[in-house]
């Protein structure tokens, strides 16, 4: 059964950078879409960047294009989001997804979107921006 681990959020000021690392055992992270998605205060399920298995496709929405990054490393069965000049806004709990790749569930994050659905999802890591 697969599983997956987040790590990397911290305490940061505005304009700082993290980077998050979501770890998987019991399965091969490259059979599934990987999603990084956040719980804020005014949203329970905000979708934040997707990743696809094929060829790799990286999606983010808009409150985020152009600041953070993901990718993945296939030979450590790890997925990574980079996030750049981070806003009191980003505060929240991050964690991973992973989902069939028939699912399709990439373009969806370009509005913040996500299947309820997932086939794993991690307990999450806190990232904090201060003013």
């Amino acid at each position: 059964q697969l599983q997956l681990v987040e790590s990397g959020g911290g305490l940061v000021q505005s304009g700082g950078s993290l980077r998050l690392s979501c770890a998987a055992s019991g399965g091969i992270l490259d059979d599934y879409d990987i999603g990084w998605l956040r719980r804020t205060p005014g949203k329970e399920r905000e979708a934040v960047s997707c990743i696809s298995n094929s060829q790799g496709s990286a999606t983010y929405s808009h409150s985020v294009k152009d600041r953070f990054y993901i990718s993945r490393d296939n030979a450590k069965n790890t997925v990574y989001l980079q996030m750049n000049n981070l806003k009191p806004g980003d505060t929240g709990v991050y964690y991973c997804a992973a989902y069939d790749k028939d699912a399709r569930p990439c373009p969806g994050f370009r509005h913040g979107l996500s299947p309820p659905w997932t086939d794993a999802s991690g307990q999450g890591t806190q990232v904090t921006v201060s003013t």
